[in-house]
């Protein structure tokens, strides 16, 4: 009875995404133009290429996949569905109990989906990206429901310098939202932000720190803006996967890999300032959850993700013993994996 639950939940999730992803797409190309391919590193990217003033220009779509060439192939056939969106995501939210991000949150992501920030490879991180899980995975996660008008959104510096495309300005996205956003002054003379805030929501930029520890901000020009330096964060945004936020006809958004979110959990928790504090505990509670669901659902992703960290080398198997050490036994061992 539960896994026939279960089955219908990802079922409905999964007409959704699909409607919402194609929706995204016919919004984003509804220019006149002809696709593109370009070759890097021996992968294929597509490009929208149009002419506008006499100009050649072009717009990312993305990396060549399956689903792109599909959406490619029926680009303008497809029809405006927001109100069976609509109804689907009732269904995920009242029927089916699935969490809905902060009503402030929710437009703020709806903006920057329509900007094209995760057509361009942002990742939707943090606890909003953790209530998308419940979704895709067809359950119901602990701490799923706790509202949170933090955003927080990841970029790889390399992606955004080589899409060769960039968003609008990133103040006025943010302020068709709210009108009251404002750059959230660093602590340093700067002209750069990596973070806006209006009195109910935050939007933070992030981007992995591979070099020496810095906390220097560091452009984002696909985005517009600059990204806060973390550790580890490379890890946890690589392979990102689409979800939809559970927000008006729903949100197309990319998502760090549930697995790869666990395991980032268990490293970040054990490295705050103190483990006891209510962040670490909330760390601690969802790398819990997503692997109890995890070790059943996605056994050999959760296997994968766990080699490569290991891989990495002996800071990161000292974090994630550290990790382990601070989750329920019975999570650990659902791990089921040698440290």
């Amino acid at each position: 009875m539960v896994h026939d639950i279960a089955l219908q939940l990802q079922t409905i999730y999964a007409e959704l995404l699909d409607r919402a992803q194609a929706a995204a797409f016919e919004e984003s190309f509804a220019d006149q133009g002809t696709f593109v391919a370009k070759s890097v590193k021996g992968r294929r990217y597509w490009y929208l290429q149009s002419v506008s003033g006499g100009r050649k220009q072009q717009r990312y779509a993305g990396p060549e996949t399956p689903e792109l060439l599909e959406r490619i192939a029926l680009h303008r056939e497809h029809r405006d569905d927001a109100r069976e969106r609509r109804a689907l995501v009732a269904t995920l939210v009242r029927s089916a109990h699935l969490p809905r991000p902060a009503a402030a949150a929710g437009p703020v992501l709806a903006a920057l989906a329509q900007a094209g920030v995760f057509r361009l490879r942002g990742v939707l991180v943090g606890t909003v990206a953790y209530q998308s899980y419940a979704a895709m995975l067809g359950v119901r996660l602990p701490q799923s429901t706790l509202l949170t008008a933090d955003i927080d959104i990841a970029q790889d510096r390399a992606i955004s310098v080589a899409v060769g495309d960039r968003i609008e300005s990133l103040l006025d996205v943010l302020r068709r939202a709210d009108p009251a956003f404002q750059p959230v002054p660093l602590p340093r003379r700067s002209l750069a932000a990596t973070s806006y805030a209006a009195p109910d929501v935050r939007v933070e930029f992030l981007t992995p720190n591979r070099g020496r520890n810095s906390d220097a901000p560091t452009p984002l020009p696909a985005l517009g803006t600059h990204g806060q330096q973390l550790r580890f964060l490379d890890f946890l945004i690589r392979d990102p996967e689409p979800a939809v936020v559970l927000h008006g006809p729903g949100i197309p958004v990319l998502v760090p890999a549930p697995q790869r979110y666990a395991l980032h959990k268990l490293i970040v928790a054990q490295r705050r300032a103190v483990a006891s504090t209510a962040k670490a505990r909330k760390d601690l509670a969802q790398a819990e959850a997503l692997i109890d669901v995890l070790a059943r659902r996605r056994p050999h992703e959760l296997r994968d993700a766990w080699d490569e960290a290991r891989s990495r080398g002996r800071k990161w198997r000292e974090h994630l013993a550290k990790g382990l050490d601070l989750i329920a036994p019975e999570a650990r061992a659902a791990i089921g994996m040698p440290v």
